[in-house]
């Protein structure tokens, strides 16, 4: 047989498209090409897989090798793609029976010595094998559908990259160390045959348990603020003098947000498979917490590249994006934040290609009151004018800061609530992450979303406070000069406030309370 078919995937955000690797040997002078789309990356196959196969002691054969990898329109990145292009020309050639590759899914990278490397979007690929089918090579449209629906799919990885793999139900996942190893186990001898690979049993160590809120000294309000933020989903903005604890406050919110569901779990871990760090099994369930530094670029943060690639905002989806030193971002960069911030996606587009990429984050974002950090500080320290403080403040525009639900102030700690750290503890996070998921559960079965995610329309129907709630709202709005967007964002962290109190109708103290929320050194 001088044709050949293997089945892989391509890494694209999480979401892993299936591509269609034929391989062809003709009679001619010796080539070997590479059509469909490769980047570099898949270009150098040809010499990692002639190498790979000649030090295994198998025939590479001296032929017009052509290799297309389908779709055609799909770019194809990565070394991945090494391991079903060496099995399709031995299948081609002979060397390993044809049907042995259907109903089965190849990926991973070659070394020179037919070793396999493991490759990132391993979780990914896992998740579409799953979701995916898998007929024959040879089937045709009669037979696929008359298919067995009862078939596991299965999935062959480098031997590294299998555990996390194994964690996507569905499918049967295969690790193999090398390419001769592999080649014994679908040529079906009996001392070659490989098992699948178990799910791996998760530690529970402190090293997988996000920090506790009871390590946090005071700030009995900023805690409170991460409660209601917690149970809304709502985006936070800290404003406090270096050492008030934004920081700490910021990663502690990830301990306070309710388990991850079936589904959310996977789709967190396939967005973080396909990008550069990659996902561990040890992450399986724990809510991102990604904190980028400020000297990042908007394609970093957003995704960019081309093809598109999933940026800070992707891969903190269902879980928090932690900006500290805010006003230190590029002024643009923050400003591409607007759009996700408020849908909770964010479309890339390039001439050739459009992606559409999740990111339905939880921005939590901290800044100092001026550049020094000390203003309003009784001890007199801040040496910056009130010109140099309000051109600090104006690198945020009045967009984006109105996209925040919940603004405040972080006071610095007193002498005195140091010194009482070691008699007085705050509330463990178990506690408040109680009060938050039955919150949640409330907007679940009112509305089907948590609250920061309503409509306008919606926000009417569900968020009306009673009348001297209604009249106050109005009263702070007038004060303020609030924009449309900024009234809505009070309603709806007042309906959050409300939940939390298990209150029907949300009223004139959690109207008051929400108010306060947006008054944070006049960023109204």
């Amino acid at each position: 047989m001088s044709l050949a078919v293997v089945r892989s995937r391509a890494p694209a955000a999480g979401r892993a498209p299936e591509v269609t690797v034929e391989v062809h040997l003709a009679n001619g002078l010796p080539s070997f090409s590479i059509v469909g789309l490769p980047d570099l990356e898949v270009r150098e196959s040809r010499e990692r897989v002639r190498a790979a196969l000649l030090n295994c002691g198998l025939d590479f054969p001296v032929r017009r090798i052509t290799v297309n990898l389908a779709p055609a329109d799909l770019p194809k990145e990565s070394g991945r793609f090494d391991l079903p292009i060496a099995l399709g020309i031995l299948a081609a050639s002979g060397q390993i029976p044809a049907e042995s590759l259907a109903h089965r899914e190849f990926a991973g990278e070659l070394s020179l010595t037919g070793a396999l490397r493991p490759t990132r979007g391993a979780f990914a690929m896992a998740c579409g094998t799953a979701r995916g089918r898998l007929p024959s090579a040879d089937a045709s449209a009669d037979a696929q559908s008359d298919r067995d629906e009862d078939r596991t799919p299965e999935l062959y990885l480098p031997l590294a990259s299998a555990k996390e793999a194994a964690l996507v139900p569905g499918v049967a996942v295969y690790g193999a160390a090398d390419l001769p190893s592999l080649c014994a186990h679908l040529a079906g001898e009996a001392d070659a045959r490989l098992s699948p690979v178990a799910a791996p049993t998760l530690p529970r160590d402190a090293a997988a348990t996000p920090p506790d809120m009871a390590d946090v000294i005071g700030q009995r309000g900023a805690r409170r603020a991460l409660e209601v933020a917690a149970a809304g989903g709502h985006h936070m903005l800290m404003i406090g003098p270096p050492g008030a604890g934004k920081s700490m406050l910021a990663a502690r919110l990830p301990s306070l947000l309710p388990p991850m569901t079936d589904d959310e779990a996977l789709t967190s871990a396939a967005l973080l498979s396909a990008s550069a760090a990659g996902f561990t099994p040890a992450q399986w369930r724990q809510r991102p917490f990604r904190a980028p530094h400020h000297s990042s670029s908007a394609a970093a943060l957003v995704g960019g590249r081309n093809p598109p690639q999933p940026g800070e905002i992707t891969l903190a989806h269902l879980g928090v994006l932690f900006l500290d030193e805010l006003p230190e971002f590029d002024r643009h960069v923050l400003e591409t934040l607007r759009e996700p911030l408020e849908n909770g996606r964010i479309t890339i587009s390039r001439a050739a290609l459009q992606a559409d990429f999740p990111a339905a984050c939880q921005l939590i974002a901290a800044m100092n009151p001026c550049p020094c950090g000390w203003r309003g500080d009784p001890g007199g320290r801040c040496r910056c004018t009130h010109e140099v403080a309000a051109r600090y403040l104006r690198k945020l525009s009045g967009p984006l800061l109105d996209r925040i639900d919940i603004q405040i102030e972080i006071p610095a700690l007193s002498p005195a609530e140091l010194s009482a750290r070691s008699t007085t503890q705050g509330e463990v996070s178990a506690s408040i992450a109680q009060r938050v998921e039955a919150a949640r559960e409330r907007q679940l079965r009112r509305q089907g979303k948590m609250n920061r995610e309503l409509t306008g329309r919606e926000v009417d129907e569900v968020c009306r406070p009673d009348s001297d709630g209604e009249r106050l709202l109005r009263e702070a709005g007038e004060r303020f000069g609030w924009s449309a967007r900024a009234y809505y964002r009070v309603l709806k962290v007042a309906r959050t406030i409300a939940d939390l109190a298990a209150n029907d109708v949300p009223n004139a103290a959690q109207i008051s309370e929400a108010v306060q929320y947006r008054r944070a050194f006049g960023t109204q």
